[in-house]
């Protein structure tokens, strides 16, 4: 019984909970401070207004005659009484700083621990501050107040008035470094930044004293490489650290009288004689190795005894002992590719526009708003968790789920509607399990997404310093890292998704990050652009980084018949290096440009050195449907096989059909890049998975490259910032022209059109009829009216073709027709006949 008796008495000690305040209450007792802070504000204002009239009423706080001028009334006079007159007197007023931020924290639901060092600093600034207006409490006691007023005799007592002068300053210095965070450092920058700009400000005024008579005497523009002081435009000097070069080259360069100066050459020329190699002793060096006299070896004859018999002893062949490329790397260095822009100067950082506002917001109730709802969806369907944790992405909050033993993947999987509803989200995505991790992932939009600015990520240090051939920048993943990726060993990257999802931004931020870690000599770009305007941009660094065909208009592509002649180039171009990898015995581009550094293949053997080549296609289903097999057959042979000679392939397409995206092109992209599809259809097309239906949009995309999927938010660049970026390179010294590939020959182009007149067809007249008449040049028209074979109808549309009748081919449209009817038909066969 007494154990029984002792049991229930311990029961109700062991289920008391400890008392918290509830989130009502907290609100309230924030609401609370605030009218509390508003009350001390407007008391203390109204007390220096009208102090001397409330005096004598305060005293008498029961007389309700008495009447009082405070805005709070008795109560606010009292109020402001003690604080001002016998507390602290003017510092008092930072208290209601304290007061409203204690309210603050308590509505928003923040954690009020963190206002500890806040009120530690607030009565610190205020005792030292009341102390300091108690020097002048003879003249106005209200500014520090009595205890301000007997703390400064305090230490005037022991100290003197020089001694607390001295320690109250050091205590404000205190709180300058410790809270304020001032530093010398800071102010040294802040003096020299201003001097640096002051000396700018007078370089920038003597260079437009200086330079204008140069002008006015050399009738001949120079060249901007040999004469930068003409360089007076803000816009021209983009970077700050060629500031100090331009100053030395101004202070050699001598301005001189010169009457009538001949036309100077171009800044290449100059530049090719500068790097050809000068040769001291021409009279050592035998141009024609072919008439070389080979010394005779030397021949010792040893005699003997015997007369008719006698030995000869041939001296051996002397060996060269040091290797031939070793030698000339020694006396020339290393090849080195850009010697021919050497002053090429990269893009700067500050071309780009940071729009991000100090990094990822963490909203504190929506992740535990959002984990809530996630955890109760599940246990309605008795789905138990043991552990949650949630990482903050810019766009997306992924949700790491440990479920208790027992619980089937496949059961949470299928929830991802029901997850979806609960949380009003735009479109979650589920993730099970996590690869290499033993959690179920949910990912969940933000209610304010952060954007990523391109600057961020050309500036994060993982990009800076990535040893790869062709680094790209995409973004940054969930957890908030840099995605970078290397191109040479996708080795092609397929984009696609619906329109207006970011495929051209996600472009240009693959270009960029290629301007921002390539040379011009290293990397060249075939650009495709049906729609005409989304790359025209990139015209202006045509003679930097574009390549094209010989005699071509505009380095970026939009004429589908081009595309057909520059895809069927390229295909010419990878075979020709193919050929040179096998001469000098290598396997991939990055041994055959590192043996041509090292000086061991010879140029006049055809070796040289091979830039990258990166071929981009924006709108890839357009071609498709306008060319067909003519632009998927050398696309497809590219994609097999330019590997290994720096060719790759960036295909964008906002259709991703089977009929565009075809298993031939799938098989030979792995990497592959979705953004937002609007079926689950489109999204295994593209990825052979689902996920990209579930993307929010406004460059959120997965990327692969055959394994697993990443989560990517692309770095957005916009407009401006490309348009800048190539002004600052355009701006520069560029090669003579744009980089030339193989000229390709179509196979119409070579058909021999010259047909005699009596080697005509028979039916070639009816022909001409049947063509002039539908104003459609087709063999399969020649069929169907005339009832001819494919044969002899392809060979009367060549004899049309050759009489001037009709137009040439064009890929899979009909043929002009040259002549409008068949009275100016009639005309043309009686000019013949009269000719012939």
């Amino acid at each position: 019984m007494a154990k029984s008796k002792k049991e229930t008495s311990e029961k109700p000690v062991s289920e008391k909970k400890k008392w918290t305040l509830s989130r009502q209450h907290k609100v309230l007792i924030g609401i609370l401070f605030f009218l509390f802070s508003i009350a001390l504000l407007l008391s203390f204002i109204s007390y220096f207004l009208y102090w001397e009239f409330d005096q004598s009423t305060l005293t008498a706080f029961d007389d309700r005659k008495e009447t009082v001028h405070n805005w709070l009334g008795k109560f606010g006079a009292s109020l402001a009484d003690f604080f001002l007159y016998h507390g602290f007197g003017v510092a008092s007023f930072i208290l209601i700083r304290f007061f409203f931020l204690t309210g603050a924290y308590l509505v928003l639901d923040l954690p009020v621990k963190k206002l500890k060092k806040t009120l530690f600093w607030d009565l610190y600034l205020v005792i030292i501050v009341s102390i300091l207006f108690g020097f002048f409490n003879a003249y106005i006691p209200e500014l520090g107040g009595v205890i301000g007023f007997e703390m400064n005799l305090f230490m005037q007592d022991y100290l003197g008035k020089i001694g607390t002068i001295l320690v109250l300053v050091f205590a404000l210095f205190v709180f300058l470094i410790f809270k304020v965070r001032i530093s010398p450092d800071a102010i040294k920058t802040f003096f020299e930044r201003k001097f640096e700009e002051e000396e700018t400000e007078e370089e920038n005024t003597e260079k437009d004293v200086v330079i204008p008579p140069v002008a006015v005497q050399s009738p001949v523009k120079p060249a901007v490489a040999l004469q930068p002081e003409k360089n007076n435009d803000p816009e021209d000097n983009c970077s700050d650290y060629t500031e100090d070069e331009e100053d030395e080259q101004l202070a050699n360069i001598e301005v001189k009288t010169i009457p009538t100066p001949p036309p100077a050459p171009s800044q290449f020329e100059i530049n090719r004689e500068a790097l050809k190699p000068t040769i001291e002793h021409a009279s050592e060096i035998n141009l024609d190795p072919g008439k070389t006299k080979q010394p005779e070896p030397h021949h010792e004859i040893i005699e003997t005894n015997d007369k008719n018999f006698v030995i000869e002893k041939i001296e051996e062949e002397s060996t060269v002992e040091e290797n031939l490329a070793a030698r000339l790397v020694k006396d020339f260095g290393e090849f080195d590719p850009t010697l021919d822009l050497s002053n090429y100067q990269f893009p700067s950082i500050e071309l780009l526009k940071d729009y991000s506002s100090g990094g990822i917001t963490i909203n504190q109730e929506e992740l535990e708003e959002n984990k809530n709802r996630i955890v109760e969806t599940l246990r309605n369907y008795k789905i138990d968790i043991a552990q949650i944790k949630a990482t903050v992405g810019p766009t997306v909050t992924l949700y790491e789920i440990v479920p208790e033993a027992g619980i089937r993947i496949s059961k949470i999987k299928s929830l991802e509607d029901d997850i979806a509803l609960s949380l009003s989200a735009l479109g979650i995505r589920i993730i099970a399990p996590i690869p290499g991790k033993g959690t179920i992932g949910i990912e969940v939009p933000n209610k304010t997404p952060t954007m990523v600015s391109m600057r961020s990520v050309i500036a994060a240090p993982k990009f800076q310093t990535a040893e790869m051939e062709l680094p790209i920048a995409l973004g940054k993943t969930i957890s908030n890292e840099t995605f970078v990726v290397d191109l040479a060993k996708m080795p092609h990257l397929l984009m696609a998704g619906a329109t207006g999802q970011g495929k051209s931004v996600g472009l240009n931020a693959v270009l960029t990050s290629l301007l921002y870690k390539k040379h011009p000599a290293e990397v060249k770009f075939v650009l495709v652009d049906p729609k005409k305007v989304e790359l025209t941009l990139f015209n202006k660094i045509e003679r930097h980084y574009l390549a094209k065909l010989p005699d071509d208009g505009d380095a970026i592509i939009t004429d589908n018949t081009k595309v057909i002649n520059t895809l069927n180039s390229l295909c010419i171009e990878m075979d020709n290096r193919y050929s040179l990898l096998k001469d000098a015995m290598v396997r991939n581009i990055k041994e055959y440009n590192e043996k041509f550094r090292q000086r061991k293949l010879n140029p006049e053997n055809g070796h040289r050195f091979l830039p990258y080549i990166v071929l981009v296609v924006d709108e890839f289903a357009d071609l498709i449907m306008t060319a067909g097999k003519e632009v998927e057959t050398p696309i497809a042979r590219l994609a097999q096989l330019a590997r290994a000679i720096g060719i790759h392939l960036i295909i964008a397409t906002q259709r991703p059909s089977v009929n565009v995206i075809t298993g031939i092109i799938k098989a030979n992209f792995p990497a592959r890049i979705a953004f937002r599809v609007t079926s689950k259809i489109d999204s295994r097309t593209i990825l052979d998975s689902q996920g990209a239906d579930q993307l929010i949009g406004r460059g959120d995309m997965l990327y692969t490259q055959g394994n697993d999927l990443t989560r990517v938010q692309c770095a957005f660049v916009d407009t401006p910032e490309v348009e800048k970026i190539t002004e600052f390179i355009g701006s520069q010294k560029a090669y003579p022209q744009a980089y030339h590939l193989p000229e390709y020959v179509g196979e119409e182009s070579g058909i021999n059109l010259d047909i005699d007149i009596s080697e005509r067809d028979s039916m070639f007249r009816d022909a001409a009829e049947v063509i002039v008449t539908a104003q459609q040049g087709s063999a399969s028209l020649l069929q169907r009216k005339l009832k001819l074979g494919y044969n002899r109808a392809g060979r009367l549309i060549d004899q049309l073709e050759a009489a001037g009748i009709v137009g040439p081919f064009e890929g899979s449209k009909a043929r002009n027709v040259l002549i409008p009817d068949l009275t100016a038909l009639e005309q043309f066969f009686k000019n013949e006949e009269n000719n012939f």
